[in-house]
């Protein structure tokens, strides 16, 4: 169901079909990056009847009154809903909806809606992101067939992408900050609506956007980020922890991963949290690839971009990542409340990725709906080995703008078969993300997992 694609991308999948798709940016079009295009390669210009804006810097202030430890407060709280879908229009606007939300429409109907507010281009970076992406466009490259990625740092790589590999990249190396702190947990509601919060407290140092580093240092050390986890609720899962050491060369170096399990009391190698395995305490409702909506290596996947449409999308979900609802307010069955979630019309890069012959995953095909204002992939659908909608992924994503940075704030996993999901994110009862933190190397050791797992 994929739809006309705009001028800008067609002319990208003229590109890609012919020789040199590889090719390096032009100095013709780095010039285009803050000109008619935004300095990370998006559209300014809306779109033909005025229901997309133009882009005009996104959020650049947090609002009066915010102090940094708020859940963030919603700049666009006036904003009235313009329109409802349900089941009763569905037709009328499935040329704005991927396959997979109509699915949710279909699985659903009495209960399952979107309602759509005026369309906000919030998304916005720092000022050391654009100048970045522009001063690297000339340089970046794929390695070793798109599975790494060189002679870049800090911003966009790709931000006129000429396949699907390049976009995938983007979505990959966007801007998060360097150090941050999250609270919260997931929930994994039954059929009925009943559920249990599993609690988290993680940490994430992102040597890709650090300031001062270079592409040559990025080469040296290979690494792109270093993250740890640990579960802190219920007590039976409290204290494991996991560590991942995220490369840039996959090939050179595959992703690094240990665990801690505290009924051993030791720290393992697990070269299995990767690809298809089932996330963290995730009742087997996601593979460890789609957290964050897609993850880690790309090798498994032929990837193709297909271009450019209009989607509804889960975007400035303010009122989502309010805390003044509790996680009653938010978690029923089949979906998270719609009354709480805010769409927009956005323009979304579309990429599919195809499962490579001889190699394995739960997902044959899976579709990835990606803002072209943040590379933030906000729609995944994945379909099974018998070519059928398995799961519906949403990003609820918002301007963290003391940073600035276009994040979500809550991932939704629907699982068609199951009539469950899975909510990763939910901190409208926890302490808010903590941008400010200056976690060190040494934070991110096998030690320091031990050290972290049984506190």
């Amino acid at each position: 169901m994929f739809r006309k694609p705009t001028m800008l991308a067609a002319t990208i999948i003229t590109m890609m079909a012919a020789p040199g798709a590889f090719a390096k940016m032009t100095p013709e079009e780095i010039a285009r990056l803050g000109a008619d295009l935004t300095p990370i390669g998006a559209e300014k210009a809306g779109n033909a009847d005025g229901s997309i804006p133009a882009w005009t810097g996104g959020i650049t202030k947090p609002p009066a009154g915010y102090k940094v430890g708020m859940h963030h407060p919603d700049p666009f709280a006036d904003d009235k809903i313009l329109f409802t879908i349900d089941k009763n229009n569905l037709d009328k606007h499935k040329d704005k909806l991927s396959p997979g939300q109509v699915a949710l429409f279909e699985t659903y109907p009495d209960t399952f809606k979107m309602h759509i507010y005026p369309t906000r281009r919030s998304a916005s970076y720092p000022q050391l992101v654009y100048d970045a992406t522009k001063k690297y466009a000339a340089t970046a490259q794929l390695i070793e067939d798109g599975n790494g990625i060189k002679d870049t740092a800090i911003g966009i790589p790709f931000p006129i992408p000429k396949n699907g590999l390049e976009a995938i990249w983007n979505h990959l190396l966007r801007y998060r900050g360097l150090s941050i702190a999250r609270f919260g947990g997931q929930a994994m509601p039954t059929a009925s609506g009943s559920y249990n919060i599993i609690g988290f407290d993680e940490k994430l140092l992102v040597k890709y956007s650090s300031p001062e580093v270079t592409p040559e240092e990025l080469k040296e050390s290979n690494v792109l980020f270093k993250f740890k986890q640990k579960v802190t609720q219920p007590a039976n899962l409290a204290g494991t922890a996991l560590l991942v050491h995220e490369t840039m060369d996959q090939i050179l170096t595959p992703r690094q991963a240990w665990t801690y399990n505290t009924g051993q009391r030791r720290v393992r190698r697990a070269p299995n949290v990767a690809y298809d395995a089932p996330g963290t305490a995730s009742d087997s409702l996601r593979t460890t690839d789609d957290f964050d909506m897609f993850n880690g290596s790309p090798n498994r996947y032929n990837w193709t971009l297909k271009g450019k449409q209009e989607l509804y999308i889960p975007y400035n979900s303010y009122k989502l990542h309010s805390d003044k609802l509790k996680y009653d307010d938010i978690l029923m069955a089949g979906h998270v409340n719609p009354e709480h979630v805010r769409y927009e019309k956005h323009r979304v890069w579309v990429v599919e990725a195809n499962l490579k012959e001889g190699t394995r995953h739960i997902y044959k095909k899976r579709v990835f709906y990606i803002d072209e204002d943040s590379w933030q992939i906000h729609v995944a659908d994945l379909y099974d080995n018998r070519d059928q909608m398995y799961r519906v992924a949403m990003a609820h994503g918002l301007n963290y703008y003391e940073v600035p940075t276009h994040w979500s704030t809550l991932d939704v996993y629907h699982d068609l078969n199951s009539r469950r999901y899975l909510a990763i994110g939910l901190d409208n009862e926890e302490s808010m993300y903590d941008f400010s933190q200056s976690f060190q190397d040494n934070e991110f050791t096998q030690s320091a997992l031990r050290r972290e797992g049984r506190r």
